[in-house]
């Protein structure tokens, strides 16, 4: 602490502390207001809140009542019927520094409340409520006025109230310049002392950057044609402590990005376009399949078996039931759960959890689109996910490519289909490897051979199937920058397919590629329960993978009771949004990702 500094009376050192910046004081609840009152002293916070508010605070023990300044301190002494007692000595904190910070004890800051509305100030002026119109309410009655034509209207008939936060402040003594921004909508407001009564005033003295608050009065236009509201009437609303991210170079440490997003948002507006692209895109999905008929469904996040995808799952305990419970892999077995129960067409907008690796590809919270419907089959939901993916970057994207890894991408129909084999021995022979597409599955010898020769990782179980689509993964998969469908996926990776009838060892299955990754994954369900029984069963005896399926006997129970012919598809929001935003990493299109966390927030990763 600076020699200057002192502490609070009976307030430990490092309790309070007040931020400054390089040019003007950040005031904060522990500034002292002279007792004295000189005319152009700057008014203390606390002096223009409602008693009240700082009553409740000191009540609460949040806000200690020394750091209050004297002449409110006295009315609290009162309001407290002398139940606490002022602190002995002084009562402020003083002294320079370059960068000082405000905590209140126990860690919970003092947010300040709005003013009380000055002695006849028009009725309902300061109330939030009254504040809700948006810069861009404003500029859409008056904006299209020149200076002209809005001084010629009456102030009564341009009249306008809004809030914001404070991103632009300028002070020329008796007046100020203030952008007020509700998002990304902006709006200035002038203060101007002759305009506002002196409490008003001299609380705009205290405004920061980063601070709320909302302006009433006419609007007119500057002398450079600058929108603007006059301020006839100011309300405070919230106070930032902490100072905003630095205007020009902003936010630029990716994981500090990532941990405080709030701050992300503030300070990057590309941020701020990925995330309205993000909830624009899912707008469109939602309406497509509203259009063709579905029905949007919710189903359990805490499942007691972990079925729908072959993945790790997340493990809890349901202390009432005594009960082992997992976080939701897949909604899918539910889903065509509802489909026996009569529903023909449902969907799903779902959170999914896979206690898996970390990649610029991969989250272990993720949002997939899941959707089912009877009479379909894979070839159907091909034709369903094509219209749904065009559909939505139609209306996300306005009929622009998709900049995505440094290629455009056209999301024109129809889309490629390329069978699986023919595209992974394609790949094969582009590194001298010649292998005929129609024999692949027939020895896993060769495949497992050309895993060694091209210095790739086998799987741990080394069949046919799985040493294909792991080649496929590795050498074809990052090629397909396009919109592609691959179909024909082997048996043993697809346990909830229908088999192929006319071609053995593999299932009426489809995956959609897209920027070089999977965004969607969809077939013909299998709806024969004896099979499904078989193919659980097969998965169990494997059940050394951490990735297999588990007997759901409930689930093979449902189709007993007869499951139409249906196709089902899920589609992946999040990488879905990487393409229509650019974003090259999925935590960048996720707001709150997941991190190591840091070793006071929690235990050091083993």
């Amino acid at each position: 602490m600076d020699e200057g500094d002192r502490a609070l009376p009976g307030v430990e050192a490092g309790h309070f502390e007040c931020f400054r910046d390089d040019h003007r004081h950040r005031r904060c609840a522990a500034e002292e207001f002279a007792d004295g009152d000189a005319e152009d002293a700057p008014l203390h916070p606390a002096q223009v809140l409602p008693p009240v508010g700082l009553h409740g605070a000191v009540e609460a023990g949040v806000y200690p009542l020394q750091a209050v300044p004297g002449a409110a301190r006295q009315f609290l002494g009162e309001a407290h019927g002398g139940r606490v007692r002022p602190a002995e000595g002084g009562d402020a904190l003083h002294g320079e520094g370059r960068r000082r910070r405000v905590r209140v004890p126990g860690g919970q800051h003092l947010n300040r409340q709005r003013a009380a509305p000055a002695a006849g100030a028009e009725e309902g002026v300061h109330r939030v409520r009254n504040l809700r119109r948006s810069p861009a309410e404003a500029f859409a009655v008056w904006g299209a006025l020149d200076a002209e034509s809005l001084h010629g209207l009456p102030e009564s008939d341009r009249q306008t109230r809004v809030a914001g936060r404070i991103i632009g402040l300028r002070s020329f003594g008796k007046a100020a310049f203030v952008t007020l921004a509700q998002g990304s909508e902006t709006i200035q407001a002038h203060l101007r002392r002759d305009v506002l009564d002196e409490r008003e005033f001299r609380l705009s003295r205290l405004l920061d950057l980063g601070d709320w608050i909302g302006v009433a009065g006419p609007v007119f236009r500057t002398r450079k044609g600058e929108f603007t509201v006059r301020a006839d009437r100011l309300t405070f609303l919230a106070k930032a402590i902490l100072p905003p991210p630095e205007k020009y170079h902003g936010l630029t440490d990716r994981a500090q990005r990532y941990r405080k997003r709030y701050l992300d948002l503030l300070a990057n507006e590309e941020t701020r376009r990925i995330f309205e692209r993000r909830a624009a895109m899912v707008r469109a999905l939602r309406r497509f399949l509203d259009a063709e008929g579905f029905l949007e469904v919710e189903t359990p996040m805490l499942q007691p078996l972990a079925t729908g995808a072959a993945a790790r799952p997340f493990t809890t305990h349901h202390r009432s039931l005594d009960l082992e419970l997992f976080l939701r892999v897949a909604p899918e077995l539910y889903l065509k759960r509802l489909v026996v129960g009569g529903f023909p067409r449902v969907y799903e907008i779902n959170r999914n959890f896979r206690n898996e690796g970390l990649s610029t590809r991969h989250n272990p919270e993720f949002t997939m689109l899941e959707c089912y419907r009877a009479f379909s089959d894979a070839a159907d939901m091909m034709a369903l996910t094509e219209g749904l993916v065009a559909d939505a970057a139609a209306r996300v994207l306005g009929g622009e490519p998709a900049r995505f890894g440094g290629a455009e991408i056209r999301f024109e129909v129809p889309f490629a289909r390329l069978s699986l084999t023919e595209v992974t021995a394609e790949a094969l022979a582009g590194r001298g490897l010649r292998f005929d597409p129609r024999t692949l599955l027939d020895d896993p010898a060769p495949l497992a051979d050309a895993h060694r020769r091209l210095e790739l990782e086998p799987p741990p179980e080394g069949t046919a199937g799985k040493l294909l689509v792991s080649l496929f993964e590795a050498l074809a998969e990052k090629t397909l920058i396009q919109p592609a469908f691959v179909t024909g996926y082997p048996l043993e990776v697809s346990p909830l397919s229908k088999a192929d009838p006319g071609n053995p060892g593999f299932t009426e299955r489809f995956e959609l590629f897209i920027g070089g990754m999977e965004i969607a994954n969809g077939f013909s369900e299998l709806n024969d329960p004896d099979e499904q029984a078989a193919r659980f069963g097969e998965q169990m005896a494997r059940r050394q993978e951490a990735e297999a399926h588990a007997m759901d006997w409930d689930y093979i129970e449902a189709l007993r009771h007869g499951l139409p012919p249906t196709g089902g598809v899920g589609v992946g929001v999040d990488r879905l949004a990487m393409l229509f935003t650019g974003a090259p990493a999925i935590r960048d299109v996720i707001l709150f990702p997941h991190l190591r966390p840091r070793s006071p927030q929690g235990p050091a990763p083993k």
